[in-house]
């Protein structure tokens, strides 16, 4: 019975895994480009969308038609405008809590057959995981490195590049943690107008405006459900770095996330398993001189020099008060909603604002900015940014600090920008480049909702339950398989020492009794059937 129950709930965790990318497997194709539509058949009922099961539709994609800010002065001419209709108009539009591009998984916080369980992850402070948490993170991460996309490709290739009716399909497999590093640099690539180095540099879908946030929680999210797909991890969330008040890299050791190369301090030590890893998308200068997208291969070591900064640009990590000064900003977004902001909660925590009055400022790299400027290497580039895996212990800090404005400040959806904001940033706008799709303002919540918690948000009373019981409770549901085993085992040996001991006492009982019939005469009961006790007859045999 326990095991069916067992049974039971991976099959549900199995059917609620969400995943999102560039672009789903079963839409790389000519066929899919050619007719636009990408509404793959649920395999549970192989209809497009689960719609024979009631999961969701294939729909005609309605994109905002809200004004853009000035900072994008072209149209038409990038892959990414009003996404994602240069590649789709038709996608699957899911019902009630189900999800992914195929209807087939469960939005974010639920999870069963029909999606009607919720359950809420909680992230961790990294210090405070044990060393076997540490090091199944670090192997984790190796793992996603390595182990190939299953539901998502990559496009190494723009729209027009792959021919008038798809006829030339340009897409190419990468392992699940490139995929999320190509996503990062693909929102954030300068666009192309034509032609070698004709680039327009002032352009990102997911940083410098309104979208900073609400994309990289997204992302987040997806990235951890992709490693519990592959890891049957059904625990597994991202810890995150709390950076206040650091002096140096205190994750930066071999046992975290590599030390320094004492042969050369701008390389990961040869002790720690990062130190052999190929980097992807690190080249823009070279895309764009070669007017090509990224082309998902590896280019090179990844590079990190901790502390070795132009620290005229950042000077020191952010501290404690610098956090709290800038949740206190009220607004979360003001004037062209760019980089130029005057106290808008987003540019100051993205970190082209003053953590001290909230005024932008060129030529410096504050907050968010500057733990990126601070690793001095591959962090310090925004498009190849995401290939340290330094990354996603930051930005999961970043989105504990923006759940900790939302929670201060509680704002209605209505002060996120519906129009105005840099092209892909209004509250309306689809993320690039995921699908299946997500619109800004949808995330501009708490993440409560969202099914996940960081554990020093937690009353202190929740907090000791995550922080210390939760690890070993974790430990031993990994090792109930084990644990069964033995116990079935160790039953199974206890049963046959209990029947040999039986056989054995009761062959002796046997001899005596054999010496007693030859010695007297007497004729002795070998069984008696405790039913008949009292009966005045009972089953006797004799010798």
């Amino acid at each position: 019975m326990v095991l069916l129950v067992l049974l039971v709930s991976l099959v549900q965790l199995l059917l609620s895994w969400p995943c999102a990318g560039q672009f789903p497997r079963p839409c790389a194709n000519t066929e899919s480009l050619r007719t636009k539509q990408c509404c793959p058949a649920w395999e549970g009922d192989g209809s497009a969308c689960g719609a024979t099961s009631g999961r969701g539709f294939c729909e005609d994609v309605t994109v905002s038609e809200e004004p853009n800010g000035p900072q994008f002065p072209h149209s038409g001419i990038d892959d990414r405008e009003r996404w994602p209709l240069a590649f789709y108009n038709r996608t699957c539009r899911c019902a009630g809590n189900y999800g992914g591009f195929d209807c087939g998984e469960c939005r974010f916080g639920y999870f069963g057959t029909t999606c009607a369980e919720q359950r809420q992850y909680v992230r961790r402070n990294i210090v405070s995981l044990t060393a076997a948490e540490q090091r199944r993170f670090i192997s984790y991460l190796n793992l996603a490195k390595t182990a190939v996309a299953a539901d998502y490709v990559i496009a190494t290739g723009t729209r027009a590049e792959m021919g008038e009716n798809g006829e030339n399909p340009m897409f190419l497999d990468v392992s699940v943690y490139d995929l999320f590093v190509w996503m990062h640099y693909y929102v954030s690539r300068d666009a192309l107008l034509g032609g070698p180095g004709n680039v327009w540099q002032d352009i990102d879908f997911a940083h410098e405006s309104a979208a900073f946030l609400p994309w990289h929680r997204v992302f987040l999210m997806n990235w951890e459900h992709e490693i519990r797909k592959i890891t049957g991890d059904f625990n597994f969330t991202i810890p995150y770095w709390d950076w206040r008040d650091e002096t140096e890299c205190t994750v930066c050791t071999d046992n975290l996330l590599g030390g320094r190369n004492p042969q050369n301090p701008n390389l990961i030590s040869p002790a720690s398993v990062f130190s052999s890893w190929k980097v992807i998308c690190t080249m823009p200068d070279e895309y764009n001189s070669r007017a090509m997208l990224c082309p998902g291969t590896g280019e090179g070591p990844l590079l990190r020099n901790p502390g070795n900064q132009n620290r005229n640009r950042t000077g020191h990590l952010p501290t404690s008060a610098e956090v709290d000064w800038i949740v206190g900003i009220e607004t979360y977004e003001t004037g062209a909603m760019d980089r130029q902001a005057n106290m808008s909660f987003r540019n100051a925590l993205e970190g082209f604002a003053s953590p001290e009055t909230g005024m932008a400022v060129t030529g410096q790299s504050t907050m968010h900015n500057a733990l990126h400027v601070y690793m001095n290497g591959t962090m310090s580039s925004v498009q190849g940014s995401a290939n340290d895996p330094i990354f996603l212990l930051h930005h999961a800090f970043i989105d504990s600090i923006f759940e900790q404005w939302l929670r201060k400040h509680t704002p209605p959806r209505s002060h996120y920008p519906t129009s105005d904001a840099p092209i892909g940033h209004n509250d309306g706008h689809y993320m690039v480049p995921f699908l299946p799709l997500f619109r800004n303002g949808d995330y501009f919540q708490g993440n409560r909702a969202l099914g996940y918690e960081y554990s020093y948000l937690l009353d202190p009373g929740t907090r000791f339950v995550q922080e210390f019981l939760t690890p070993y409770l974790q430990e031993a549901q990994l090792l109930w398989q084990w644990l069964l085993g033995a116990g079935l085992i160790g039953a199974t040996l206890a049963g046959v020492v209990m029947t040999a001991a039986y056989l054995l006492v009761r062959r002796r009982s046997r001899d005596r009794k054999r010496k007693s019939t030859l010695s007297f005469g007497e004729r002795q009961p070998l069984l008696q059937s405790s039913s008949e006790e009292g009966s005045g007859t009972s089953y006797q045999t004799t010798l």
